[in-house]
């Protein structure tokens, strides 16, 4: 991954978030052009940081790079709704996700 691809995806993110990069710098407890300076490549996250920002958008570090998540909010939802159910619930949903899944291609 490049720094381009860590600025944008970080945009995408913050602008489905409906943050500016002002608030989102401040809400890290960082100074005010701290994702400004990620955003247009100016600088990189350390790891740590890098956490911290997929903490701040609820995502582990796989959904951020993991370019087939077009829509995280409701993936996210999906997911913890799933993990509630028991295996009787689960075998019954799996074969409507195949099903649904199928439609797509």
């Amino acid at each position: 991954m490049d720094k381009k691809y860590v600025a944008d995806r970080i945009t995408e993110l913050r602008i489905k978030k409906n943050v500016s990069e002002y608030q989102m710098s401040l809400d890290l407890g960082r100074n005010k052009s701290y994702i400004q300076n990620i955003s247009s490549g100016r600088s990189l996250p350390s790891m740590s940081q890098f956490y911290e920002i997929c903490q701040y958008f609820d995502i582990t570090p796989y959904q951020f790079f993991d370019e087939e998540l077009h829509n995280l909010p409701l993936y996210q939802k999906a997911c913890d709704l799933l993990k509630q159910l028991d295996e009787d619930d689960m075998m019954t949903i799996i074969p409507l996700l195949k099903r649904l899944s199928n439609k797509e291609k």
